[in-house]
């Protein structure tokens, strides 16, 4: 079984950082693809950023491109989210996901694992 656990969420202000923290708990972590999903009210899950274990593939959404930085720590296994630079419309709450596959994909429904969520606020 594959648990994962989301951290770091909080309120920044505009053009502030944050850094959110997954913890991978289960066996086969580096069989998975992992990534981070956020979700605002009255919208859909939409893709973030994406990473395989080894750090050697990164993946991110043209609206986070320059800003967000993603990367894993195997000895932890730990995904981390750098947010820097944060916009006053990406509150929402950030889930991270695991696809069992080394390919990072951005659909939602392709994801085996989600994590409970963390959220994140940013004011104006």
């Amino acid at each position: 079984q594959v648990q994962l656990a989301e951290s770091g969420g909080g309120q920044v202000q505009a053009g502030g950082s944050l850094k959110l923290s997954c913890a991978f708990s289960g066996p086969s972590f580096i069989s998975y693809g992992m990534s981070w999903f956020r979700q605002s009210p009255g919208k859909e899950r939409e893709f973030v950023a994406g990473i395989t274990w080894d750090g050697g593939r990164t993946y991110y959404a043209d609206s986070v491109k320059g800003r967000f930085t993603i990367s894993t720590d195997t000895a932890t296994m730990t995904v981390t989210l750098q947010m820097d630079n944060l916009r006053p419309e990406e509150t929402a709450v950030y889930y991270c996901a695991a696809l069992y596959s080394k390919v990072v994909v951005n659909g939602v429904d392709e994801y085996d694992s989600w994590g409970q969520g963390t959220k994140v606020t940013v004011s104006t």
